[in-house]
Order: C-alpha cells, then sequence, then structure tokens
C-alpha cells in the first residue's frame, strides 16, 4: 500500500514538472525568436501525447460529420422513397383511367349501333352463389330503369334486370340456368332458343336439317319482346346432330366475358 501511495506521488511530482516545462516553453516562445536545446527536448518529449491529442480531435471531428452524412442520407433515401412510392400510385391509377376509358369509348361505339336509348351503368357486385348468375348495377328505377329491360356490353348480349330499387337494380345473365333469348345462328339463319346451362349456352330448337358450323354467331332474333334485333349472344362451340330426333344439340360460348364485366348498357323500350 505504501508502494503504491510513493508511485502515485512520484507520478504527481512528474506532472506538474512537466506541465511546469510546458509553460516555460510556451513563455520562450513568445518572447525568444531561437529555440534551445531544453525547449527542443521538450518538444520531442510533447510530440507523441500532442499528436494523440489533435488525432483524437479529428477523430471526433470526423466521426461526428461521418455521422451526419448518414442521417442525411437516410433522410434522403426516405423522402425518395415516398417519391417513389406516389409515382407508382399514380401510374397505377392512371393505367386504370386507360382502360377504363378503352372499354367506355367501345361501349359508346356499340351504343350508337342501338335505335332505343340506352342508361350507362357499373357493374358493383357478383352473385358468388352458384345456383344463380347475376350482378349488381348501379342504376335503377331512379333512373328509368324497371324490370325485364335488356341489358347490354360492347361485346354483346349480358341479360335483363329482374329487380329494381331506386339506385340498383339486379340483372339475371344469359347464362343463368332460367334465362331464354330467341335468338338467330347468323350463317344459316337458324332460329333457336339461347338458355343459359350456367357456364354457357345451350340453342334448343335447332332444326335438324339445318346446316350449323362450329365458329357461327348466334345472335339475337328481335322476337320475344326484351331484346332488339341484331346483337351478339356468342359463338357456336360445338355441334352435334343425333341419329334420330328433330333437333340439333348446340352449344355456345358467351360473347361477353363475365368474370372481366365492370360497364353495361340498359336499354330502355320504347313504349308501344
Amino acid at each position: 500500500m505504501r508502494d503504491f501511495l510513493d508511485l502515485q506521488k512520484r507520478l504527481f511530482v512528474l506532472l506538474i514538472l512537466f506541465l511546469c516545462a510546458l509553460l516555460l516553453y510556451s513563455f520562450n516562445l513568445r518572447t525568444k525568436p531561437e529555440t534551445n536545446l531544453f525547449e527542443r527536448s521538450i518538444l520531442i518529449l510533447t510530440g507523441p501525447l500532442s499528436q494523440g491529442v489533435t488525432a483524437g480531435a479529428h477523430l471526433r471531428v470526423h466521426s461526428g460529420q461521418d455521422y451526419l452524412n448518414l442521417v442525411g442520407v437516410k433522410q434522403e433515401n426516405s423522402a425518395l422513397r415516398r417519391e417513389l412510392e406516389r409515382l407508382e400510385r399514380i401510374y397505377i391509377h392512371n393505367k386504370e383511367l386507360a382502360a377504363e376509358n378503352a372499354r367506355l369509348r367501345k361501349l359508346l361505339e356499340f351504343r350508337e349501333h342501338v335505335e332505343e336509348e340506352a342508361i350507362p351503368a357499373q357493374v358493383i357486385s357478383a352473385d358468388a352463389m352458384n345456383w344463380f348468375r347475376t350482378v349488381t348495377i348501379n342504376k335503377g328505377a331512379d333512373s328509368g330503369i324497371e324490370e325485364n329491360m335488356p341489358v347490354v356490353a360492347a361485346s354483346g348480349v349480358v341479360g335483363r334486370t329482374i329487380k329494381c330499387a331506386a339506385n340498383s337494380s339486379r340483372v339475371l345473365l344469359i347464362t343463368d340456368a332460367s334465362s331464354a333469348v330467341a335468338a338467330l345462328i347468323q350463317d344459316s339463319r337458324t332460329r333457336t332458343v339461347a338458355r343459359g346451362t350456367g357456364s354457357d349456352i345451350a340453342c334448343e330448337y335447332a332444326v335438324r336439317l339445318d346446316e350449323t358450323r362450329v365458329g357461327d354467331h348466334l345472335v339475337t332474333s328481335g322476337t320475344g319482346g326484351v331484346f332488339p334485333k341484331g346483337i351478339p349472344i356468342g359463338t357456336i362451340s360445338s355441334v352435334h346432330i343425333p341419329e334420330y330426333g328433330l333437333f340439333q344439340n348446340i352449344k355456345a360460348e358467351p360473347a361477353v366475358d363475365f368474370s372481366r364485366l365492370e360497364e353495361v348498357l340498359v336499354i330502355i323500350k320504347k313504349e308501344s
């Protein structure tokens, strides 16, 4: 214990002497233009210590500056990320608007070929049940829509209204089993009834002797009091002529892709 105290005293004395030497050296620098042997010795002894202190100060300065630079880069990256997300949202929105404009343009072109008044509407929901094939549109009685009015899209027949509220209507799709539309096979002029099967269309009562081919177009005949004449219903996908019987077994693929149906026209029937 005593040896430790003696060591502490010696170190304290050396520190005092060292500080006195530095003070003397600093005084001589201001009063004498030349450096003597004693001052050179002080410089040699204090040089490593001064370099260490200076290096530590520079290290702290550079470390602080690096930290500030990292903070600035992080903030800039966050700002760029937010801007990129904003531009991506704008791109997606504009792409959706372009697709909607293209669909509406086709619908408008189709509307020009319909002599009757037609009200545009949007599909707002689809029946998720397997028992019925229906969709709901955002126009109803307040817009002049009534039950049993034909509903079409740019590509062809959609169905007919079956329930009307003030601002919405339910539409029975042509693929529903309870739906039936008077139709013509366009090329052969064979009269038939297009009836839904759930996924496609069966052409009933097509005379067996009339020639029907896969790829022929099926259109509304204008009879039946619902749909105007000549609106596309679908394309013949299969033809089977039984050995016996009066009628062919014909299936057709709907002209409308109901899984992507978004806009429709409701045809307002003129008063007779």
